[in-house]
């Protein structure tokens, strides 16, 4: 090969190579799989081997993770946080080992890890207090993530020992967490996240710290910067260091002493990695000693006393029989690809998502596809590509359907996201769930309508819609399963009084994309009649405060559909309020409430009134309601069952009320 020929070849593979890298740590949404990856980031290490001269400043080889996202101040570790060398063999891991022997001869042990499928992160306490924690970034410069890491609970925000420390380890998503995340990012339309590292990244780097808190993130600590003021000298007896300062750590690990034992370590959990509640991708070996490790030192990348065993991809081949369709709650339209049984990581597997339409273009793949399978966060199925070479001849690719399976409407893109969706308000396969919802306690708040009842009466042919929920009658409601003449009367009482409900209600209850019960009292203060907001446009809706272009797309798209206002002329039909309804407090009742201004918080189960009644009679006084106990908050309301916040406010010597002391002073203000 010409000289020429060969640079081209190395900044070919290296710009690859620094692309696929961006979509993994920069964007969260890698485009190939690990192995693939791996195989030329080795192609790419073989080739400057052989030619140095080659080697550049921006080669991956040359630096660690990734940049740094816009939005979050950048941390500097004076430390650098260094990635690991990778091994894809045992007979590589055993020349590494035997190489580090015979440079090291004072080398007696080893430490075995798992290798956590997350996100690396640095927590910095001072006097024993955690003071900052932030991503490893590029290794020298990281992203400040203080206010999002205290969200997660098995970070401690106060050590047992007021010691100065910088604590690093990994931040990961559980399997359960990382299954149930990518569902609901599925029904909504939104792309899903490829693995447990990607999920635990882009939900660390959220500017929205109540995001990060609800994604169930936990972590595993395993490595300081300085370890000066520990009491100890080995890896091992640092992770018992961290134990007892309060961190959690991964209590698989192991002491070693040759080859042997490190086999035995790596067939053990290649065998238990699928029942582990978290995913790993490999298994990491440490020279013991600490003051050894110093001597041993790193390259610029990576440490020379420590290596990655990394698991084989396991892939296996089935054949694609056909992809199926589903219609959400949302209207999401989801591909279901429907395979020749196969056994994958300990399972049988007939069917994987396709996620959406974006997904199934990208990979490809056509019915009678020949493909291969893998399990994404060991827990997922998924393809990962079509065997382009046993693909049958005449094979017709495949049509991407632009009708919905369920109703035959047209399907949409709605602006920003990767999902169809078909918005027909009466589309068959959406219509039980959008039941639940519109009765539910934040929308028209039907006491007693739950969803067997929904499912029994749209089994039966009585529900067609939401709005012929106000066209039941008794007899139809007696023929429902352990349904007396009460039960039909209590049903049909809370129905009627739906009728009388706020705009607000009834606008959350339609299930329009992205408006949530908040959005759509602030919209419904602005609009005051749901005809007013049917022909607003989205500058009109945008234009009020905390609503953005989003959600203001989402209605004008919605009223579009004739479906949507045939259901909204129904509505006004059969006698549902269309209007918003002021608080019946002026200014200078509110002002003279006991309430008003407060910061109050509600525990326990109420047993005279729901949680959301309570809530919205406080703030209609004036009354700021949170979930949390803290220094500032003025009173502790308490029904059945009170429990951690009741003793939290007991310590701050706060006011606590029972729910008849609430009701009584509802009936003085």
């Amino acid at each position: 090969m010409s000289d020429s020929d060969l640079k081209k070849e190395y900044s070919e593979l290296k710009d690859q190579l620094n692309l696929w890298s961006r979509q993994y740590y920069y964007n969260d949404q890698p485009s190939v799989e690990d192995s693939v990856y791996d195989d030329n980031y080795r192609q790419l290490q073989i080739l400057e081997t052989q030619n140095p001269n080659l080697i550049t400043s921006d080669s991956p080889t040359q630096h660690v993770g990734s940049q740094t996202l816009p939005g979050f101040d950048k941390v500097h570790h004076e430390i650098p946080m260094l990635s690991l060398g990778d091994v894809f063999s045992k007979q590589e891991l055993a020349e590494f080992v035997n190489n580090l022997n015979k440079n090291y001869s004072q080398i007696t042990e080893y430490n075995c890890e798992l290798k956590i499928d997350g996100l690396a992160i640095s927590l910095r306490y001072q006097n024993g207090k955690l003071v900052q924690g932030s991503t490893r970034g590029n290794g020298t410069i990281g992203e400040d993530i203080t206010n999002n890491l205290k969200t997660i609970k098995s970070i401690p925000h106060k050590l047992t020992r007021p010691i100065n420390i910088e604590v690093r380890g990994e931040c990961y998503m559980p399997k359960e967490s990382f299954a149930k995340l990518n569902e609901q990012r599925e029904r909504d339309g939104e792309n899903v996240f490829a693995n447990p590292r990607n999920a635990a990244a882009g939900s660390l780097r959220q500017l929205d710290s109540k995001v990060t808190a609800s994604r169930n993130l936990s972590t595993f600590m395993y490595n300081v910067a300085n370890y000066d003021d520990l009491n100890t000298n080995t890896q091992s007896g640092l992770l018992s260091e961290l134990k007892y300062l309060g961190f959690n750590i991964n209590p698989t690990y192991e002491v070693v002493k040759n080859m042997y034992d490190i086999n035995n370590y790596i067939d053990k959990y290649t065998g238990q990695r699928d029942n582990l509640s978290y995913g790993i991708d490999g298994i990491v070996i440490k020279e013991n000693n600490l003051e050894l490790q110093k001597e041993i030192g790193a390259t610029v990348k990576v440490p020379k006393w420590a290596i990655a065993f990394k698991f084989p991809p396991e892939e296996v081949e089935t054949k694609l029989k056909n992809i199926e369709w589903t219609v959400g709650r949302t209207g999401v339209v989801t591909p279901t690809a429907i395979m020749d049984p196969v056994q994958l990581a300990g399972t049988i597997v007939s069917k994987a998502s396709l996620h959406n339409s974006d997904y199934l273009e990208e990979k490809a793949v056509r019915v009678g596809d020949t493909v291969k399978l893998h399990k994404a966060g060991d827990i997922i199925p998924e393809i990962s590509e079509y065997i382009p070479s046993k693909r049958p001849k005449n094979l017709e690719p495949y049509i991407i359907p632009s009708k919905c399976p369920s109703c035959g409407d047209e399907l949409v893109h709605l602006d920003g996201e990767v999902a169809l969706r078909c918005i027909n308000p009466k589309c068959p396969a959406q219509l039980t769930e959008q039941i639940n919802h519109f009765a539910s306690r934040n929308a028209m708040n039907i006491d007693g309508l739950g969803p067997k009842i929904v499912q029994q009466l749209f089994d039966k042919g009585f529900l067609d819609d939401t709005a012929s929920l106000y066209k039941l009658n008794r007899d139809e409601l007696e023929t429902l399963d352990k349904f007396g003449s009460k039960s039909a009367n209590n049903l049909l009482t809370a129905i009627d009084n739906s009728r009388s409900n706020s705009m607000e209600r009834l606008l959350f209850g339609l299930g329009i994309r992205h408006v949530g019960a908040k959005a759509a009292k602030i919209i419904s203060k602005h609009f005051k009649s749901i005809k007013s907001l049917a022909s607003a446009k989205i500058d009109d809706i945008s234009s009020i405060n905390t609503i953005g272009n989003t959600i203001s797309k989402s209605i004008v798209t919605y009223f579009k559909n004739p479906e949507a206002n045939k259901l909204i002329q129904e509505f006004e039909e059969l006698g549902i309020n269309m209007e918003y309804k002021e608080s019946q407090l002026n200014s200078s009742n509110i002002e003279s409430s006991f309430f008003n201004k407060k910061t109050i918080v509600l525990t326990g189960k109420l047993s005279q009134m729901s949680r959301p009644k309570a809530v919205s009679w406080l703030e209609n006084h004036g009354a700021k309601v949170t979930s949390s106990v803290s220094k500032n908050t003025d009173l502790l309301i308490a029904g059945k069952d009170a429990g951690s916040k009741m003793d939290k406010a007991q310590k701050l010597n706060l006011l606590i009320w029972d729910e008849n002391k609430f009701i009584d002073e509802m009936n003085n203000n």
